[in-house]
């Protein structure tokens, strides 16, 4: 950009350029909203960090060809909101008080409209959800459920409901599973806050969050008054080494298949951070967020079963069935089931009855093991594809992680990189995309660019499409 070589610190100019390059190509009478969403989404992720100084409203109407008015307005919109300032004679610069947004937030924003491609992470494929065996059950249940389990529930959910997710978790994931202490909760996300809570009334000020690793940790357990603490993964999983150097004892883990990196947790590893645990009195947070989905071989069974007082162990069906059930659950040690329970029934007073009660006749018919059957055959399939089309379009790209899951983690070269001019160049061609430093707690314009690819929600040949435009794009800017 024309101010980029003259404002030291300023805006980068190509990935600035590349960045605000669909402004220019908007209709004439939605450039101003192009233009702001782009620089705030920009700021929230920090691809324009705090301090950084922007080109004057004349300079950067002039290299998108608007007018000057328009800029104007879009600075003076972000400053009301707080994520510029404006100093009188001095410039306009990136706020210090905004926080990079989660990439969790962004996953429950809806998906970019008119993406040529989306390969955001996080979402199931919707179209697989089972509408007329959940339709059969629902009618079903309305027919048979007693009046009586129509009033306040039981806070940890119906009985009938977790006699059935005893079963299935005994039988899928081999977890030691006492229907008396699995509440039901409207999703991962409850449970990590109820446990923190719990973790919070007992005294706890920190908890030890994976890095990189799933955003929303930070978030929940910011909530429930407690600060993350965030520990660093080696090739077996999460490093003993660091983890008991923090001096934290509740962590958070990804076991079976971490997010977002793709390791699986090794049984040596396993044994490290039960032992662990046990020395310092100590609590892990299982959350296994896609356990049923492995490809290459049958599931690793659930951390909890080895050691089910020094695991809690959390699950959902968002990637089975479909986020918006907000249906999940959670296991806990019996020295903190009654702190657990007492919680739930104080935040909403019990997860809804009739929902409980589909998915119990849901689980009890079978028709949740056909599904988890069907979601795997396709999801195999797509990141199958996916592997496919990145080594005819990309070769040398490199796919790292274990067959499994919803996403793939992709190493580009490093001509690809850095991260930032890599992310511009994919909005600028109508690409979703999310590289891998976005789940990192400490933020760097990694020369190297590893993305985490979302393909479940995607066919297979918007898949193959997707690909090719990632690729066309490289080629046409001198990737």
């Amino acid at each position: 950009m024309t101010s980029s070589g003259t404002n030291p610190g300023g805006l980068p100019g190509s990935a600035a350029w590349e960045l605000l390059l669909p402004t220019a190509s908007a209709p004439a009478r939605a450039r101003g909203r192009f233009l702001q969403g782009a620089l705030r989404e920009a700021i929230r992720a920090q691809r324009l960090p705090p301090g950084t100084r922007l080109p004057s409203s004349r300079e950067l109407a002039e290299d998108l060809g608007v007018s000057r008015g328009l800029v104007t307005e879009a600075y003076e919109q972000l400053t009301a909101e707080g994520y510029l300032r404006s100093d009188r004679g001095a410039g306009t610069w990136v706020g210090g008080a905004v926080r990079a947004a989660s990439a969790r937030a962004r996953d429950l924003a809806p998906r970019p409209p008119g993406a040529r491609a989306d390969f955001l992470p996080g979402s199931p494929d919707l179209a697989l959800f089972p509408r007329a065996a959940w339709a059969a059950a629902q009618r079903a249940v309305l027919a048979e459920l007693p009046h009586r389990d129509l009033g306040y529930p039981d806070p940890r959910g119906l009985p009938r409901l977790r006699s059935a997710l005893a079963e299935l978790l005994v039988r899928r994931r081999g977890v030691v599973a006492d229907p008396e202490r699995i509440v039901v909760v409207s999703g991962v996300a409850q449970a990590t806050t109820l446990l923190g809570c719990v973790l919070y009334a007992r005294g706890v000020r920190e908890i030890g969050v994976e890095d990189p690793g799933s955003p929303q940790h930070t978030g929940l357990y910011a909530a429930a008054g407690l600060r993350a603490v965030p520990l660093p993964l080696d090739a077996e999983g999460l490093a003993p080494g660091p983890l008991r150097a923090s001096g934290v004892r509740a962590v958070t883990t990804t076991p079976a298949h971490q997010y977002p990196t793709g390791i699986a947790c090794s049984a040596r590893r396993r044994a490290e951070l039960l032992d662990w645990a046990r020395a310092v009195d100590g609590l892990l947070l299982e959350d296994d967020y896609d356990g049923d989905f492995r490809y290459d071989r049958a599931p690793v069974g659930a951390l909890q079963g080895l050691d089910p007082e020094r695991v809690a162990y959390l699950g959902s069906v968002s990637k089975s069935l479909a986020p918006g059930l907000r249906l999940g659950w959670l296991l806990v040690p019996e020295r903190l089931a009654h702190e657990v329970v007492e919680r739930k029934r104080t935040m909403d007073l019990g997860h809804p009855s009739l929902d409980q009660a589909v998915f119990a006749r849901f689980l009890e018919r079978g028709d949740y093991d056909r599904q988890l059957r069907r979601c795997q055959r396709a999801y195999r399939e797509r990141r199958d594809v996916l592997v496919a089309s990145l080594a005819e379009h990309l070769p040398h790209a490199r796919v790292s992680g274990i067959a499994a899951g919803l996403h793939a983690i992709a190493e580009l070269p490093r001509s690809c990189g850095p991260e930032s001019r890599f992310v511009a160049r994919m909005t600028a061609a109508g690409v979703a995309v999310r590289p891998l430093g976005e789940c990192t707690h400490t933020r760097s314009d990694d020369p190297v660019v590893r993305l985490v690819l979302g393909y479940a929600h995607l066919p297979p040949a918007r898949i193959r499409e997707g690909v090719r435009v990632m690729a066309q794009a490289l080629d046409e800017r001198g990737g």
